[in-house]
């Protein structure tokens, strides 16, 4: 699917907005326990951006969850999780439920399905025992590109 650049979203209470100026290399779903809690849910949804293409236009957020050394920032009102920085990485993993429009939601890729539960399911294509091996990422960003363009 093509989508318009940028694309804006925020947190529920409209506290923080962010925008984001090119596509995610990837979409992924989260089976870990960790991501389970953080998202109250059976798996957490990311849309993984290249952190120059990503920026907070209004509010401030605060660090929660774990404060090691990838960050997890919330809404300091809503408390609404926003997007993480892996430790490390040039990017940006945003919950895609965030944008202003349903975008990006579909997770192209799984993880930690050593963790899942029982019944979760997902349409990822790829599926992996804890995180993609880092050989595996070029493959992954090269069919997902071609992947998100027809959808």
């Amino acid at each position: 699917m093509t989508v318009a650049l940028p694309v804006e979203g925020g947190c529920m209470c409209g506290e923080l907005r962010i925008r984001v100026r090119t596509h995610p290399i990837v979409t992924m779903a989260c089976h870990c326990r960790g991501c389970q809690r953080l998202s109250a849910s059976a798996f957490s949804l990311t849309a993984m951006v290249p952190a120059q293409g990503f920026e907070m236009v209004e509010g401030k957020p605060q660090i929660g969850a774990l404060h090691g050394e990838s960050r997890y920032f919330y809404c300091p009102k809503c408390l609404n999780w926003l997007y993480t920085t892996p430790a490390g990485s040039p990017f940006v993993n945003i919950r895609p439920s965030i944008f202003d429009v349903p975008l990006w939601s579909t997770p192209f890729v799984e993880s930690f399905i050593s963790e899942k539960l029982p019944w979760a399911t997902t349409s990822a294509r790829y599926s992996f025992e804890r995180f993609p091996p880092p050989h595996e990422y070029g493959k992954l960003v090269e069919e997902y590109a071609a992947w998100s363009a027809k959808v």
